[in-house]
């Protein structure tokens, strides 16, 4: 979490109390977000785990609910205070509330809690209709005076040749270059 010392604008600024007020929340509420601490992971290519350290939670004090794109996470500690007398206290039990926004078609697969860490296993399942699908180019055979198509040149029978200016089964004569390429001469 990066610190900004805002002080000095404080001394030259007028008008902009608000401005600073929402800036000294934010802080505050990012602190206040950071408890309790948690990991997202991406167990698999449509697979992801939220981690969450509760520490001195049971199940019965933790819920989870989700609805449509976000999942709640609240715990409320109901441990009997009054019976320990501390003299250091450094795991935290005060109540919490975190929100996880979700992708669209997320849903929650189950949780557990072992060791004081709360695992939430999530899956990804976009449904068949707005998966991308792979469409395959199916290739008509080009017909003659196309631009991408070649010319078809009438082929001489065997032991028949072809002179250069006869006249092909088309009623085209073909010159010297235009066979160079495929072309045919108009008549």
């Amino acid at each position: 979490m990066r610190t900004y010392d805002v002080s000095p604008l404080f001394r030259s600024s007028v008008g902009f109390d608000r401005l600073f007020d929402l800036l000294h929340q934010a802080e505050r509420v990012e602190a206040s977000t950071a408890w309790p601490p948690y990991n997202i992971e991406k167990a698999a290519e449509d697979r992801y785990r939220i981690t969450m350290a509760v520490a001195g939670f049971t199940p019965d004090e933790i819920d989870l609910v989700q609805h449509d794109t976000t999942l709640l996470v609240s715990g409320r500690s109901t441990g009997p205070e009054g019976e320990r007398q501390y003299l250091h206290r450094g795991i935290a039990s005060r109540s919490f509330r975190q929100t996880f926004n979700l992708a669209e078609h997320v849903t929650v697969l189950g949780a557990s809690l072992e060791n004081g860490l709360l695992t939430v296993d999530l899956r990804r399942e976009v449904p068949e209709a707005l998966k991308p699908r792979r469409i395959a180019i199916g290739g008509a055979q080009g017909t003659v005076g196309q631009d991408n198509a070649p010319a078809r040149i009438a082929e001489a029978e065997p032991g028949e040749t072809q002179e250069p200016g006869a006249r092909s089964a088309e009623g085209a004569r073909t010159s010297d270059s235009a066979r160079g390429r495929g072309q045919p001469e108009a008549a």
